[in-house]
């Protein structure tokens, strides 16, 4: 019986069909990834940051004109507009929606506490629907400096 399984060869005849499907089928596989790859590239993501003006206040009401832009610096058109507290303290949250230029106006009231010189209004985005913006990152800030 041992001298049978030393000479019967039929164990590799399907191999080399067998390595064939194989490397047919990678091929395949990797032909279907790499064009899911390159087709990702439409469904990019653009991330959007906020130019508040003024950039510097003191404490007080004041009224804050906000541009959200992408990062080529073209107005985004329809996002919403957070203002909270940060280092500085706010009231009440204010929100506003950016028009077609892509700005927003704030009435905002920032307060320092009794030892602070400074401190920061933070603003959050929250893109216009259907669209393929998004606020992950943190945004320029308002800086309330009070006077010396």
């Amino acid at each position: 019986m041992r001298d049978s399984l030393w000479s019967d060869e039929r164990a590799i005849e399907g191999l080399p069909i067998r390595l064939v499907i194989a490397l047919v089928v990678g091929v395949a596989c990797l032909s279907v990834m790499m064009s899911t790859i390159s087709g990702i590239e439409t469904l990019q993501v653009t991330e959007v940051d906020v130019q508040p003006h003024p950039e510097v206040t003191t404490p007080g009401s004041t009224d804050v004109t906000v541009t959200v832009v992408d990062p080529e610096g073209a107005p985004v058109a329809g996002a919403t507009v957070v203002a909270k507290s940060g280092t500085a303290t706010l009231s009440t949250v204010g929100t506003a929606e950016t028009g077609a230029g892509g700005n927003a106006t704030l009435s905002l009231s920032p307060s320092l506490g009794a030892n602070q010189q400074q401190g920061t209004v933070v603003f959050d985005v929250k893109p216009p629907a259907s669209s393929s913006y998004r606020d992950s990152r943190s945004n320029t800030e308002l800086l309330v400096v009070r006077e010396s």
